[in-house]
């Protein structure tokens, strides 16, 4: 039972990460409002392929809350009715979170995409909890922990809502980001603490001094990219070229791009300690790899113009990141607790 549980616990955690994937490709494309309503997607559980669909004509079956697109507003069905040879707008009402009617079947697609994988890896998180009662009388903190991704899981979905009737609001597109960090956190969370197998893994106080610095630089620079990311909405928003607002960028560029190279130095220094005393921290290779990728995607976007894919590209390395980093913090300080509690014991012994 214990291994079943770590194993959804992963395949929940690969789920989450292809939600970020899938939020990534939303924005890569310019899929954000694809769907501009929620949870549905004009009024229907699948999409529409075909502007027809979303047309007014005679003789047509309407279901209660599917939507038209109408004189370049968006109107939904007030009940179950059938069209006849004119319009009745008395059986319409308009949409009134935003006034956003456009319909792009593309779009439309790879948003609905996204909200499925997310519902997919609501309801596995949804399944883990409900096994996480297995630990409650051994470990309740893993249960909880369960419980509170479902509840995370709940909040993240609103908070996908408001987003969409904000029309991509950039503050509710970073706080939506930065719960989905959250969410992997704890996974990883439980991850550790459900993890069946012993970690051959010591402590070296240098090692632990830097995960945890790096664990902090980290996320210091996750908020000063979410800063860059809302700065760049902004100006596409106003209309504004880049070659503009890139000759003279805010100050919160030049901190993003000078402090990445103190991750990526951190990095470094974890990976050599791991291959000098050969801790056990084997995460430390592909942590530098994935740091050089963040960087150079990153420098990238500055230097050659936010080249197409760049931005996503960046934007997942920089989850994958944080949860390897994180990780690896818990990794760390399991071990400084196991020293610490064989140093207690053997010292009751004596």
């Amino acid at each position: 039972m214990n291994n079943t549980f770590y194993r959804f616990a992963k395949w929940s955690l690969v789920l989450v990460y292809l939600v970020i994937v899938a939020g990534a490709l939303v924005r890569m494309t310019g899929s954000g409002m694809g769907c501009p309503d929620w949870p549905k997607c004009f009024g229907y559980y699948i999409p529409p392929t075909n502007e027809k669909t979303l047309q007014w004509s005679p003789e047509r079956d309407f279901k209660k809350g599917q939507v038209i697109i109408y004189k370049e507003g968006l109107l939904v069905a007030k009940k179950d009715f059938k069209t006849s040879d004119a319009i009745d707008l008395e059986a319409w009402e308009p949409y009134t979170k935003h006034d956003y009617a456009v319909f792009n079947p593309y779009h439309t697609w790879v948003e609905f995409l996204n909200r499925l994988i997310g519902a997919v890896a609501g309801l596995a998180t949804l399944i883990l909890a409900f096994l996480s009662l297995r630990y409650w009388k051994k470990n309740k903190s893993i249960s909880l922990l369960s419980f509170g991704v479902v509840l995370g899981m709940g909040f993240q979905a609103w908070l996908g809502a408001t987003v969409v009737y904000s029309v991509l609001a950039p503050v509710k597109i970073t706080t939506h980001m930065l719960m989905a960090l959250a969410i992997v956190a704890a996974l990883i969370l439980i991850l550790q603490k459900a993890n069946p197998r012993k970690e051959n893994t010591l402590y070296s106080p240098n090692f632990h001094k830097a995960i945890s610095l790096l664990l902090f630089i980290f996320l210091l620079q996750i908020v000063f990219g979410t800063q860059v990311r809302e700065f760049v909405d902004h100006q596409l928003e106003a209309g504004l070229s880049k070659e503009n607002w890139l000759l003279q960028p805010k100050l919160i560029f030049y901190l993003h791009r000078s402090f990445s190279l103190l991750p990526l130095g951190l990095a470094g220094y974890l990976f050599w300690m791991q291959q000098k005393q050969s801790l056990g921290f084997t995460m430390t290779k592909s942590l530098l790899g994935a740091m050089f990728v963040a960087v150079f995607s990153g420098m990238a976007m500055y230097y050659i113009d936010f080249p197409v894919g760049t931005q996503p590209i960046h934007l997942v390395i920089a989850a994958l990141l944080f949860g390897q980093i994180f990780y690896l913090f818990l990794q760390s300080r399991k071990a400084k607790n196991n020293k610490i509690k064989k140093t207690h014991d053997d010292g009751v012994q004596d």
